[in-house]
């Protein structure tokens, strides 16, 4: 197990640099770059970009320059080779590709992220004050579906092919198809004072003021904020996990062990969670940490925006959109590095519930 665990650790290291150095290829033919950007706000180009330029040096997190005709920046024309320098030198862009992501990998193996372009933070400090709004709809969003879809997937198992069934189905199958904006369209009009009940707030994870509020109100306040941006993005969940935990007691269930513990004596609820629940559950539990990580860094866009919610998926739209470039590859590498850890944690956890399973004898 630990030769296993080792050469995934290590594997870890080119997959990363991998994905850096495709990344950052790409950003070196994407057009409007931040200079081009920068250029075409000062000349007037383009006054109604929301991105202005920072006071601050922004060096190792760059993407291309984005030169039109070899040597000269779109936009540029009208303005001094001086101040275009400047602007590069701001911006980092004076330096040759190479060495700006060699920079970039040796500032991130230290952890070091930089400032974000265009506003006065750090980019780790960014990162922190959107996860507030990530982790709580990621992990209420994903406790619930597991805590509901799980007896939900048993019970369906158990009465294969009834009404019971047949009626859950369509459901969660319903509930699945329907994209999860539309849901908390109807969500807001029917109870956040769209055109019938104004029951939820609209804005946020809490009320103005609060942070006044005694601790139990306050508890009571953040929940009550997102129950509607949860079950938007929670019905799409149900019917993956709940079909998921069905289908695998289903194949459990007819398999030649339960006929055997009948023939033994033993109650359906002995069979059940005796033997089958630890067999049926290997799938649904070893795949819990990947479901968790990506509700929680892949959030929804969309749901933020409807919501205004302001979390990791805005952040990461703005950023790609405004070409800021510290935040989209800081993001980018922390979110590829935990993205490898629990895919680890993942075949660790099929270990658990199989310890039959061999990992040293396994090629990575």
């Amino acid at each position: 197990m630990g030769a296993y665990i080792v050469r995934r650790l290590l594997l870890m290291i080119p997959t990363v640099f991998g994905i850096m150095a495709i990344s950052f290829l790409i950003t070196q033919f994407a057009p409007g770059g931040p200079v081009e950007q920068a250029l075409a706000n000062l000349s007037g180009q383009n006054v109604s970009m929301s991105s202005q330029l920072s006071g601050s040096e922004a060096g190792d997190f760059t993407g291309q320059p984005a030169q039109k005709g070899g040597s000269t920046y779109r936009g540029s024309q009208g303005l001094s080779p001086e101040l275009v320098a400047r602007i590069e030198k701001q911006f980092g862009f004076d330096k040759p590709p190479l060495e700006r992501f060699g920079m970039m990998l040796w500032n991130y193996l230290r952890f070091d992220f930089g400032d974000s372009y265009y506003r006065d933070i750090s980019v780790i400090d960014l990162i922190k004050e959107k996860l507030p709004v990530s982790i709580s709809l990621g992990l209420w969003m994903t406790l619930l579906s597991y805590g509901i879809s799980i007896p939900l997937g048993i019970r369906k198992a158990i009465s294969d092919g009834s009404r019971f069934d047949v009626w859950t189905s369509t459901l969660v199958i319903v509930g699945y198809a329907v994209p999860g904006f539309l849901i908390a369209i109807a969500l807001i009009i029917l109870f956040a004072g769209g055109s019938f009940w104004s029951i939820f707030p609209l804005r946020g994870l809490h009320s103005s003021g609060s942070a006044n509020f005694p601790f139990h109100i306050w508890v009571l306040d953040y929940l009550w904020h997102l129950v509607l941006p949860i079950i938007a993005m929670g019905l799409g969940a149900f019917a993956t996990t709940t079909l998921l935990t069905k289908n695998s007691f289903i194949d459990e269930i007819g398999k030649q062990y339960v006929t055997t513990a009948r023939a033994k004596g033993l109650t359906e609820n002995q069979i059940l969670y005796g033997h089958v629940f630890r067999n049926a559950m290997m799938l649904i539990i070893a795949s819990f940490p990947a479901a968790f990580v990506g509700a929680f860094f892949g959030g929804s866009l969309l749901i933020e925006t409807i919501f205004s919610l302001d979390g990791l998926g805005l952040l990461g739209f703005v950023s790609v959109a405004s070409r800021d470039y510290p935040v989209v590859f800081a993001t980018l590498y922390i979110f590829s590095l935990l993205g490898l850890v629990v895919s680890l944690i993942s075949d660790l956890a099929y270990m658990w519930v199989d310890p039959r399973l061999d990992f040293e004898s396994r090629e990575v």
